[in-house]
This record gives structure tokens, sequence and C-alpha cells, in this order.
């Protein structure tokens, strides 16, 4: 593994059943960079990252992240990576202020207190930090997950579709939010149905189609949208990316 890799993926396969989630996936996103990940449902985005985040486990290839084989450490590194998936892993019947301390303690942070505190503001939380977590929206309960998953300062993000039911205003804070992590040199990889938030500094766009990588590209916001609306359009996979 080269040192500028963040992750590697190579050769990855996950099946459900008979049912093929990915296929032969080979995928590596050096240090630094941001990546979306574009596709329909079941495309294999969601596999993918569960994978990367130790969530799940190939049934064939081999994947290290942060310099570490997964399979073989599969606890180690665990301080380096933030996760938000699409559930949000909070534990319900804790309030926020106690999922985010529970958070710190397993990371051991220094002044937790203080950047528990923090946390709750900056996700807007502050009137709610003492309430249980089963009692919050869905919109809550996403900022919550999103604050525990940055508390611990990881040098890699994995975000599965991280605007799912956020109001305008959280919405736009974590578009700022990816834009400062971006220029900030974090190392990001986000699966988004939304092309029109968060994304600002993106390096990279992979296509996923029935869990492979169809095609791949860089360029602007507005560029992807428009190979993505081919794509969707039904041009044949890989098209988009040779177009302008």
């Amino acid at each position: 593994m080269m040192d500028d890799d963040a992750v590697v993926v190579e050769n990855a396969e996950k099946w459900f059943g008979l049912n093929p989630a990915l296929a032969n996936v080979s995928l590596r996103v050096q240090q630094g960079e941001f990546l979306v990940l574009l596709g329909r449902n079941g495309a294999g985005k969601s596999t993918l990252l569960r994978i990367m985040a130790r969530l799940a486990k190939p049934n064939r290839g081999r994947v290290r992240i942060c310099g570490l084989d997964v399979a073989r450490d599969p606890e180690r590194g665990r301080e380096r990576i933030g996760v938000v998936a699409h559930q949000t892993l909070l534990y319900p019947g804790l309030t926020a202020r106690e999922n985010l301390r529970l958070h710190a303690r397993l990371h051991g942070l220094a002044r937790s207190g203080e950047r528990v505190a923090a946390a709750l503001t900056e996700a807007g939380l502050d009137l709610s930090a003492d309430r249980p977590v089963r009692g919050f929206s869905r919109g809550m309960q996403q900022r919550l997950a999103i604050a525990r998953a940055t508390l611990h300062g990881p040098e890699l993000l994995l975000l599965d579709e991280p605007f799912t039911g956020l109001d305008l205003e959280a919405a736009e804070l974590l578009s700022e939010r990816l834009r400062q992590w971006a220029a900030a040199g974090r190392t990001i990889v986000m699966a988004t149905h939304n092309l029109e938030q968060g994304l600002k500094g993106v390096s990279r766009w992979v296509l996923l189609d029935r869990g492979r990588i169809v095609s791949e590209w860089t360029g602007d916001s507005a560029a992807a949208r428009g190979r993505y609306r081919q794509f969707l359009r039904g041009d044949p996979p890989g098209a988009e990316g040779r177009k302008n």
C-alpha cells in the first residue's frame, strides 16, 4: 500500500444469499481526497461503505483502511475513522450528551466534557442535550450521529447519505462542514443521491451499477450532475465519463 492511500479495496465481493451486492470491486482513495459514490438504489454504494467502515465483511477480497488490513486488525485504527451510516448507531435510551460522552470515553479523548459541549452546540442540540435520543426526530438523530462521527477528529470520514432527514439549516451547516473538512485535507468518502448539496471540494466521482464500478471522473458538481443524469436516462455504462 502506498503512503498516500487512505483506502484500498481489492477485488471485493459481497453476497446476500445468492444476490451479489458487490462484484469484484477495486478502488483506491488517496489521503486528502473527497470521493463521492453515485448510483441507483441497490447499486452497492452502502455495501461498499459498510465494508470500508468494518460494519460488514466481504465474502472475498482485501480491504486496507489507513494502512491496516481490516481482516487481520478489525479493532485497530478505530480512532482514525468516523462513520455516518444509514442507521444512526446511537443508543436510544441514552441522552444526546451521554451518547457523545460514551464515544469520547471509547476513544480516550482529553477534555471530553468541553469537546462534547462544543459538539452539541455545533449540532444545534444544546436544548435537547439531556433528552433521550429515542424521542428525537430523524433529523435530530442524524445531526447527533454526525457530531459523534467527527467528535474524535478522524482522518477518514465515511458518510452514507448524510443529508437524509436534515432540515435546510442543518443541511447547509453540513455542506459547510464538508467543505471545511475537504479544505483541511481530511479524506472523505460519501455516498449520496443529493447532487445539490455538500459537493464543494469533491475531487473524484465513482459510479456504481449492479455491484460494479462502471465509470469514474473528476470535475465540478455541475459536470457530475450532467453525467449522472445521462446515465440515469439509460446511456450505456461508462458513456457519461466519455462525454464533455
